[in-house]
């Protein structure tokens, strides 16, 4: 029971009860109520600021290991762009450079990506400078792995090209080493067997016996196999890469206009057909529609011992069979 309250009324000189209204009590209750929870909330706030609620303990937890992941990230970015940028300079100056394609230039694998902010989303936030730049690491990283990729499918395409070329390069003499007699006549100027005047000899004879097989040079097309005054049978490979090869006075054609040969592939007999004193194939290696010397072209079955001998017999002025 509250206590009762009395105050001094002068005019009577006597002690009077206080009486309270009815408003005056619920202002008073008011009053208490909201200092309570007033109290109650700063209360609140000092002690959030002090102690961490499980829930922001967790979350926290799950920041740290968001930051710690990314920064792990960010390091595994950096490795594989340096991964990369050694592959790179692999492929400009090995694999470009032997298949004779021009290199990348840096300014346009390292290029940047211009025009609109593509990262305007993530800004504002508290962790948007380490999340941007690990989109931007991951965005330069992909744009180069797709430059690297483009230039690996050309430099397949390339092998492909190149592997095709260096098969149908003349690259083979047409008559097995085994079954020459004799060089007869090299690439140069040589007294004509019949015409008994120095000409222009434009291949290289090579005398075995009558029905010895002539093989292919390189891969390519037959253009022509039939019979020429000169040449007798004689039969015209097309090897692409503007080569070409010529093998004359055949005492049979084994192949047919058309046809396509594979290098070491026998397309004829040697003979004496034609402008011719003896049996021999008369053999000529043509490049952009000129003459060459087919000694260059022998790489593909001499030793290096048996080029030497075999250059210095064709460079003697010896007797030429066409």
């Amino acid at each position: 029971m509250a206590k009762e309250k009395y105050f001094y009324d002068s005019d009577t000189l006597s002690y009077k009860k206080v009486r309270l209204n009815k408003s005056y009590k619920i202002k008073k209750g008011i009053f208490l109520a909201t200092s309570i929870l007033l109290t109650s909330f700063i209360g609140w706030v000092v002690f959030s600021q002090i102690f961490e609620s499980p829930k922001q303990k967790q979350q926290k937890r799950e920041l740290e290991n968001l930051e710690l992941n990314y920064s792990l990230l960010n390091k595994k970015l950096q490795q594989a762009t340096h991964v990369l940028d050694d592959i790179a300079d692999r492929d400009n100056n090995i694999y470009r450079m032997y298949f004779e394609a021009s290199p990348i230039p840096l300014e346009q694998r390292k290029a940047g990506f211009g025009g609109v902010n593509r990262y305007k989303d993530l800004e504002g936030y508290n962790n948007s400078e380490m999340i941007i730049n690990t989109t931007q690491n991951l965005d330069r990283l992909s744009k180069q792995l797709k430059i690297q990729s483009e230039s690996l499918d050309e430099i397949v395409t390339l092998a492909k090209n190149k592997e095709e070329m260096l098969a149908s390069i003349p690259a083979i003499m047409p008559v097995k080493k085994g079954n020459l007699t004799r060089m007869a006549s090299g690439y140069g100027m040589r007294m004509h067997p019949t015409l008994k005047y120095r000409k222009m000899h434009e291949g290289m004879d090579f005398s075995a016996k009558k029905g010895t097989s002539i093989y292919a040079s390189g891969n390519g097309v037959i253009t022509r196999a039939d019979r020429s005054a000169t040449y007798g049978n004689v039969v015209y490979i097309d090897h692409g890469y503007g080569y070409e090869t010529r093998y004359a006075h055949m005492s049979k054609i084994k192949t047919s206009k058309g046809k396509k040969v594979k290098r070491g592939e026998v397309i004829g007999l040697i003979g004496n057909t034609g402008r011719s004193v003896a049996p021999h194939l008369h053999y000529e290696v043509r490049y952009n529609k000129k003459s060459v010397n087919p000694m260059g072209y022998y790489f593909g079955n001499l030793t290096p011992t048996e080029f030497v001998a075999m250059q210095k017999a064709s460079m003697q002025e010896g007797q030429s069979f066409d």
